[in-house]
């Protein structure tokens, strides 16, 4: 695993952790967040905020996810795919 990729596991594990799952869509993650929409993620040359990650990955994330776990290696998975990371 890269070190980028790593470090963002670690970073969405804090902040989507305390979401109540399962989640059934992009908004049920909002309230867990520390700063909402606004939350941003860095790690290496990878700067984003929730609200961006959404718009990206809108189509690539399979809502409903039971864990956070499931929901982080899906964005990552997603931000791998479209060349973010």
């Amino acid at each position: 695993m890269s070190d980028v990729r790593a470090e963002l596991r670690e970073q969405f594990l804090d902040a989507f952790g305390g979401a109540d799952f399962p989640v059934e869509n992009q908004m049920d993650l909002v309230p867990a967040l520390p700063n909402g929409p606004a939350t941003k993620f860095e790690a290496g040359d990878v700067s984003l905020t929730a609200m961006e990650m959404a718009a990206k990955l809108g189509s690539e994330q399979e809502f409903p996810y039971e864990t956070a776990e499931e929901l982080v290696d899906d964005i990552l998975d997603g931000l791998e795919s479209k060349g973010i990371i």
